[in-house]
């Protein structure tokens, strides 16, 4: 059926039922079953299949008994957006009478829905609150106006006998004052998935057929005694470099392969099927399940069987790695697996897991790798539905290889045997491909030819040193009908540009008719090499990549691990970067590990500038893209950094952060710290201030030369009252003028003079300069803000990023060098160290051995 004949039993004037829009898929296929009291209560029970809900009546209701067979009435198909309706049809309206969301969730079928409903036979699984497991619609004989099918449970382990039917006991219409209305969703019964759960059990024989872990004896012993929890505890504590700690309900960075042209030899390594899925990491803390991507974002919701497979293994803590596939014939099928996720499939999904991290209070990053694998075999031994164990081999990774190859498999993961787990790319995992595929940025698209809608081709680039991207080629072909409407409403969407932002060695006449878009978004194509223009050779698509980002791409699985600069003072043992990928600087693709690997490269020149002095820092959890917030005191989880306790003017106590190592740096860094603004005075005396800062924030329409103007000018005024001072670049608009005080003066003497100071310039050339922070007033002036100079207040350190497009730093200069600075933010996170690396002495070098103090100055 089509939506046609919905649209023709309804009058959309009168009844607030959607009307028959085709939505878009972009998300897992639903089901959705409402009660529906028209002139007989019944339950409409609807399957999401392509672009529509097909339909079925069920009078007295589904039942977990998979003796009882119900009645389901086929009705006509409704539009996707009818999942989401709940109230009242109005009177007169065909199915007049109130309807409610009894339950929702996602489903699944072990082939095409579509040709097993026109066969007459639906094997399905549910994913729901109240319904789930196995199910089965088949059509009888009765034919009539309106097909008739049964509905019934399949016998696995939710099945239930009669006592199940009370899951439809007691359901009725909530009174006329009490309907929510269109938008609102009625709970329709107060019994939960795990009452049903809990009751009669039997085997499962309507999973994807993957090899389970073997039977050991530690497995057989947990079953045996004692509970999940005090087993795997016992065993999680007794493994070699097992660390007891509290695991948090947070993302870890999963540990990546290097990708190399053959299997590693010998018997350091073992050997794994390369699973074609994507990468999915889960937490489980005081039993909860958290499900993440390869980036760190929250699948929780995406993929809930597994949620629940989870759940199944009864474990308080642990920390898991795999692989989300779609199974095909026993082989994981990455199409299938997008199909699945984008609404366009139903195909049944698993999650292959491989390795162990975390287990009841003890943190495993440090055992061995093959002893992980044993305890993690041990705990998988008879998995729960949608859960497996992947498998590995000792050695002889030629043959592993074969094998994989022999069975049509993508390749295979090699992993060294005593291995630790460290998130981020490195050398300890290898992964050798039985095809060749890559990844590319989509940087345009041609227009289509013939009988093809929506494009062409997709122009596809990689980062390249030299121009930032480099054009690689296009592909064509592997779209299937589905994929090349969502691409062609996804391309709609990008903003176009005027020329390329690939670099192209040759520039075809295709070419300069091409429509060129931000490189946004990656694709994997499979490709017989690289062509002698650096062109791809027969590429055909694979997938879209939607768990990872273009600057991505920059982290080359082929090129060697990159060198980590050393850290002014060695990290602790252990310490990890988590999301290490996750951008900070999306206008230039900068990552949180290049900004953790510029404050290791500083630390030498950054450290001295903070050290010892009450702080704050400006964190920036998701990038400078959104909401950045300012802290000063101690932070829940920051073990690391050491704190002051201060009187606040409001009369409390408060403990503010102080760093005295770059360990305590980087676990802010760790905590998404960008900028870091010291006191004017020391921890270990927080009542006198030993350094002055003048900042000079520019207006709007004031020049450059302007602004180095005004700061030679404070420079030459303290001269004549013998203060010494020093220049600094801002990092923003402006510039810092610093004077140091050995050994350093009453706040209510520093402020005081700063204010006088900045008014006396003001006064004295009112059109250059105002001391007054009033925006209105700063029109073609420049501010001369004197406010950082009080009990409390805070200027950026020297050599800190800022929390700004481009990624600037703050930079010593020598007053030398100020007549060549083209701009307050000149310097930037890829320069600075270069910087650093060429000088021969520090510009501020003797700033802390400087005797002046201002009680000092001449009248």
């Amino acid at each position: 059926m089509s939506l046609v004949e919905y649209q023709r039993k309804r009058h959309f004037g009168k009844t607030q039922e959607p009307p028959p829009v085709q939505a878009a898929k972009d998300e897992r296929a639903i089901f959705v079953v409402q009660l529906h009291h028209a002139s007989r209560r019944h339950y409409d029970f609807r399957l999401q299949v392509g672009d529509t809900l097909k339909s079925w009546a069920v009078p007295k209701g589904p039942s977990f008994d998979p003796k009882v067979k119900r009645l389901a009435a086929e009705v006509e198909d409704h539009p996707i957006d009818y999942a989401d309706f709940a109230g009242i049809i109005p009177e007169g309206q065909y199915g007049g009478g109130h309807v409610a969301i009894f339950d929702r969730g996602v489903w699944s079928t072990d082939g095409d829905a579509q040709a097993q409903i026109d066969k007459g036979h639906l094997r399905f699984e549910l994913f729901g609150e109240k319904l789930f497991g196995g199910w089965h619609l088949v059509r009888s004989r009765r034919g009539g106006r309106q097909p008739e099918w049964l509905l019934f449970k399949h016998q696995d382990q939710f099945a239930a006998e009669h006592e199940a039917d009370d899951l439809l006991e007691d359901v009725t219409p909530p009174p006329a004052h009490t309907v929510r209305g269109v938008s609102g969703k009625t709970a329709a019964s107060p019994v939960t998935a795990e009452k049903v759960a809990a009751r009669k059990v039997t085997k499962t024989a309507s999973l994807p057929k993957v090899e389970p872990a073997p039977d050991t004896a530690v497995a057989r012993k947990a079953r045996r005694s004692k509970s999940n929890v005090t087993i795997w505890m016992e065993h999680a504590g007794a493994l070699p470099g097992a660390v007891k700690d509290e695991l948090r309900q947070e993302f870890f960075e999963p540990q990546l392969a290097r990708l190399g042209d053959a299997p590693p030899k010998g018997d350091d390594w073992i050997h794994e099927v390369k699973w074609d899925g994507y990468r999915i990491t889960a937490t489980i803390v005081d039993g909860d399940v958290r499900l993440w991507s390869r980036n760190g974002l929250d699948w929780t919701k995406k993929i809930p069987e597994v949620v629940r497979a989870l759940k199944a293994l009864e474990l308080e803590a642990a920390a898991l790695d795999g692989e989300l596939v779609a199974l095909r014939n026993g082989h994981s099928d990455f199409g299938l697996l997008q199909a699945t996720l984008s609404g366009e499939s139903q195909a049944p999904l698993a999650y292959v897991i491989f390795d162990i991290v975390h287990l009841q209070g003890y943190r495993l990053e440090r055992v061995p790798l093959l002893q992980r694998k044993e305890l993690l075999a041990a705990m998988l031994s008879k998995p729960p539905p949608r859960i497996a164990y992947s498998s590995h081999s000792v050695g002889n990774g030629d043959a592993a290889f074969a094998l994989a190859s022999e069975l049509g498999l993508e390749g295979i993961m090699s992993k060294r045997v005593n291995s630790p787990y460290r998130g981020g790319r490195g050398d300890d995992w290898r992964k050798t491909k039985r095809l060749d595929t890559d990844e590319f940025a989509v940087v345009g698209y041609t227009q289509a030819q013939g009988s093809r809608n929506g494009f062409g081709s997709l122009l596809l680039a990689k980062p390249d040193s030299e121009h930032g991207w480099r054009y690689v080629g296009r592909v064509g072909s592997g779209f299937s009908d589905e994929l090349l409407r969502t691409v062609t409403a996804r391309l709609a969407k990008e903003p176009q540009l005027k020329k390329s932002p690939a670099h192209i060695h040759a520039m075809s006449t295709e070419l300069r008719r091409a429509t060129w878009i931000e490189p946004t978004w990656v694709v994997e194509v499979f490709s017989r090499g690289i062509g002698n223009q650096g062109l791809l050779r027969q590429p055909s698509l694979k997938g879209i990549r939607m768990d990872k980002t273009v600057q991505q791409l920059g982290d080359s699985e082929r090129k060697p691990a990159a060198k980590t600069p050393k850290p002014a003072e060695p990290a602790p043992e252990g310490m990890r970067l988590t999301s290490p990928d996750k951008v900070v600087f999306p206008d230039r693709g900068t990552t949180k590990r290049q900004v953790a690997d510029y404050y290791l490269a500083v630390m030498d020149w950054f450290l001295p500038e903070i050290k010892g002095r009450p702080l704050s820092i400006i964190r920036c959890p998701d990038g400078i893209a959104k909401a950045c917030f300012f802290q000063k005191h101690l932070t829940a989880g920051v073990k690391l950094a050491d704190t002051v306790r201060i009187l606040e003017d409001s009369g409390k106590q408060a403990d503010y952060l102080v760093v005295n190592d770059a360990a305590s740096v980087m676990e802010l860094v760790q905590f998404n710290a960008l900028e870091f603004h010291p006191w004017g005075s020391t921890a270990s005396n927080p009542e006198r201030a030993n350094r002055i800062v003048f900042d000079l924030d520019p207006g709007p329409d004031v020049e450059w030369s302007e602004v180095k103007s005004a700061a030679k000018k404070i420079h030459d005024l303290l001269e004549r009252i013998e203060l010494k001072s020093y220049l600094r670049t801002s990092g923003g608009k402006g510039l810092h003028v610093v004077v140091p005080l050995n050994p350093g003066c009453d706040w209510n003497l520093v402020k005081p003079f700063a204010h006088a100071f900045a008014e006396s310039m003001s006064q004295a050339e009112p059109n250059r300069f105002v001391a007054n922070m009033s925006k209105k007033l700063r029109e073609g002036k420049i501010f001369l803000d004197y406010l950082r100079n009080g009990r409390g207040a805070t200027s950026v350190a020297s050599y800190s990023l800022r929390a700004r497009e481009g990624a600037p730093v703050a930079v010593n200069l020598a007053w030398s060098e100020l007549s060549r600075l083209k701009a307050g933010n000149f310097f930037d996170i890829d320069s600075v160290p270069k910087r650093l690396a060429k000088l021969k002495s520090d510009p501020w070098e003797g700033i802390d051995d400087i005797q002046q103090n201002l009680s000092k100055l001449k009248s």
